[in-house]
C-alpha cells in the first residue's frame, strides 16, 4: 500500500469533515467530487457566494449532490463568527465592522468553521498564497499548547527503500519559517518528530542537518544547527536526535560509522531538519525531481486543529492526497 492509499485510509476510518475554502476554484471544484465519492470525508464544504460556487460548479461540470456549500454572506452561522473574530482580534485593535468585513474572506471563514468545530479541518492554497492561508490560520485556528510558531513538513516517499522507514522520510521546514532561530529550529524538530509518529508510525530519528558534523567545520551558520539539537535533546531527551550532521552522514551507515561514531541517530535519521527555508525547500524539490520521489505536503503543523497549505500548481490528485493527509 502506498503511502497516499494509507492515507485515505486513515481519513475514511477517522470519518471527519473538511473545509476546501477556495469553492469556485476549478481544481478545488473536481477534487471536492472525488473526496465525496471516495468517503475520504464525511462531509466536504466549499465555501463561497452560493450562485458563484454553484455557476462554476455548472461550467466544469462537477456535481454538487453531497457537498454542501457554506455562504459566508448568507449562512445563519454569520453572525456567531463575526462575533468570535472580534472577540479574538479586538485586544489587537479590530473593530466589529472590520470583523464582519474579513469574516466573509473564504480563508477567514474555513478558519473558523474549523475554531468552531463546525469541520474537522481545512485545506486551502490552490489560490491563494501560503502566507494568506498561514495568516487566517495563525489569527483563528491558533497554535496548539507549548508551540510559539507553526511550521510545515513534507513526507518524502523515496524508492530508496534503505532510507528512513522503508524510504520515506520527514522534511522540515520547507514551506513557512525563512529563517528560524537555534529555539525555532528545536521546535520546528519536536513537531516533525511528531509528524513522523502520525504520518510514517515509526519512532522519530531526528537529524539535525549541516554543511558540517560533530565539529568538522565552525562558523555563525554551524553554531545554530547545533544549539537547536541541544535544545531539542534537553527538551525531548525521550527523542532520539543528532546533530550537528552533514547529510550523508545522516543516511547513510557507512558514511556515519566514520564522520559520527557513537551516534544512535547517524546513519538511520527519518527526520531530517534542515537550516532554513531556502535548504529545505531546494532539498525537498532536488529529491523530488532527481530521485523521483513522491512529496507529500505542505503539511502545516503547530496548529491547535488540522489545517493545509497547497501549492499553487498543485492539481486535482494533490489536493485529494493533501486532504487525505489532513484528515488522517
Amino acid at each position: 500500500m502506498t503511502f497516499n492509499e494509507k492515507m485515505i485510509e486513515r481519513a475514511k476510518a477517522n470519518k471527519g469533515t473538511l473545509v476546501l475554502a477556495e469553492g469556485t476554484e476549478e481544481r478545488t471544484l473536481k477534487a471536492a467530487r472525488i473526496i465525496t465519492d471516495k468517503k475520504i470525508a464525511t462531509k466536504v464544504y466549499l465555501v463561497g457566494k452560493t450562485s458563484d460556487v454553484e455557476k462554476k460548479a455548472k461550467e466544469l461540470g462537477v456535481d454538487l449532490t453531497g457537498i454542501e456549500i457554506s455562504d459566508p454572506f448568507t449562512s445563519e452561522k454569520k453572525d456567531a463568527y463575526v462575533k468570535e473574530y472580534y472577540e479574538l482580534r479586538k485586544a489587537k485593535g479590530m473593530t466589529e465592522e472590520e470583523a464582519k468585513k474579513i469574516m466573509h474572506g473564504e480563508l477567514h471563514w474555513g478558519a473558523m468553521m474549523v475554531h468552531m468545530n463546525d469541520a474537522t479541518s481545512m485545506v486551502a492554497g490552490a489560490f491563494n498564497t501560503t502566507g494568506d492561508v498561514l495568516r487566517a490560520s495563525f489569527q483563528i485556528v491558533k497554535t496548539a499548547p507549548g508551540i510559539k510558531k507553526a511550521s510545515s513538513c513534507f513526507v518524502m516517499a523515496t524508492p530508496k527503500k534503505e532510507y528512513g522507514v522503508n524510504g520515506s522520510l520527514i522534511f522540515a521546514d520547507c514551506a513557512t519559517i525563512p529563517n528560524p532561530d537555534a529555539e525555532t529550529l528545536a521546535e520546528i524538530a519536536a513537531a516533525s518528530a511528531a509528524s513522523c509518529k502520525k504520518y510514517l508510525e515509526a519512532e522519530p530519528r531526528v537529524a539535525f542537518l549541516s554543511y558540517s558534523t560533530k565539529g568538522s567545520a565552525s562558523g555563525e551558520l554551524v553554531d545554530k544547527v547545533r544549539t537547536a539539537a541541544e535544545i531539542f535533546k534537553q527538551n525531548h531527551p525521550e527523542i532520539m536526535s543528532d546533530g550537528e550532521l552533514q547529510l550523508d552522514a545522516a543516511l547513510v551507515p557507512s558514511v556515519a560509522s566514520q564522520k559520527a561514531p557513537g551516534s544512535k541517530v547517524a546513519g538511520s535519521a527519518n527526520v531530517l531538519i534542515f537550516p532554513d527555508l531556502q535548504a529545505a525547500n531546494i532539498g525537498y524539490k532536488l529529491v523530488q525531481r532527481l530521485a523521483g520521489a513522491e512529496a507529500y505536503g505542505p503539511i502545516l503543523q503547530g496548529f491547535a486543529h488540522p489545517v493545509s497549505d497547497l501549492s499553487r500548481g498543485c492539481s486535482v490528485d494533490d489536493i485529494v492526497a493533501t486532504a487525505a493527509i489532513t484528515l488522517s
